[in-house]
């Protein structure tokens, strides 16, 4: 396969209220504008038994989710996804666009949880087998603002619940993972207009297709 046929994984990541939606519209519209078939999908989720997981992890509930529990439930979701739906789209050419993929673990549960990022490297490396991102875009805006944003959306679900303390931990373990990573993981700011947000995704996109297209 070339350079030219193989398909790409990008992922678009960030708290609550960054505006993951409207700008996964634009990536995926962006590189249809280029001939590629685009399977958009996200995480938890992606496939009929990885949504059953979703809907149990996001549920609100009386009894207390236990912090490994949940860790667990992403990972097994996450395994079906990338082994049902993700790789076979890579191989048949496909340019696959995810909302949320193993960054969002090491951010909500290795950060928020306090889990720790050591655990969730074994885990990622057992049961994903170095499969990772192409490229990220982290949307990256004040925790206020877009948790603001997010309950005017409509009801919340049980990660929206949580404290404030709890999503500025989250997006200081986004921060630290595109600091180690940054030619994959790349930082948008998400505070101006939307076009102004667009512009620099667009300005991402075209340096990695460049890239990868070379």
């Amino acid at each position: 396969m070339t350079a030219s046929t193989k398909g790409r994984f990008i992922t678009v990541e960030g708290t609550e209220g960054v505006g993951k939606s409207t700008n996964m519209a634009y990536v995926k519209q962006w590189l249809e504008s280029k001939g590629h078939e685009v399977i958009h999908t996200r995480e938890p989720g992606g496939t009929p038994f990885a949504e059953e997981i979703r809907e149990l992890l996001l549920s609100k509930r009386e009894e207390k989710v236990n912090s490994q529990t949940e860790l667990l439930l992403m990972f097994a979701a996450r395994c079906q996804h990338v082994y049902q739906k993700i790789q076979p789209a890579l191989e048949r050419g496909a340019w696959v666009l995810c909302d949320r993929f193993t960054d969002a673990s090491f951010a909500y549960q290795g950060a928020g949880r306090d889990l720790g990022f050591e655990k969730l490297r074994q885990l990622e490396a057992w049961s994903l087998q170095g499969f990772k991102p192409d490229l990220t875009l982290m949307l990256d805006l004040p925790i206020e603002v877009g948790l603001e944003r997010a309950r005017k959306r409509g009801p919340v679900d049980r990660f929206e619940e949580e404290k404030i303390e709890f999503f500025k931990k989250v997006r200081q373990g986004y921060l630290d993972i595109a600091a180690t990573e940054p030619e994959r993981m790349k930082v948008i700011n998400a505070e101006g207009t939307v076009e102004e947000v667009q512009l620099q995704i667009e300005k991402v996109l075209a340096v990695f297709y460049r890239q990868v297209m070379s």
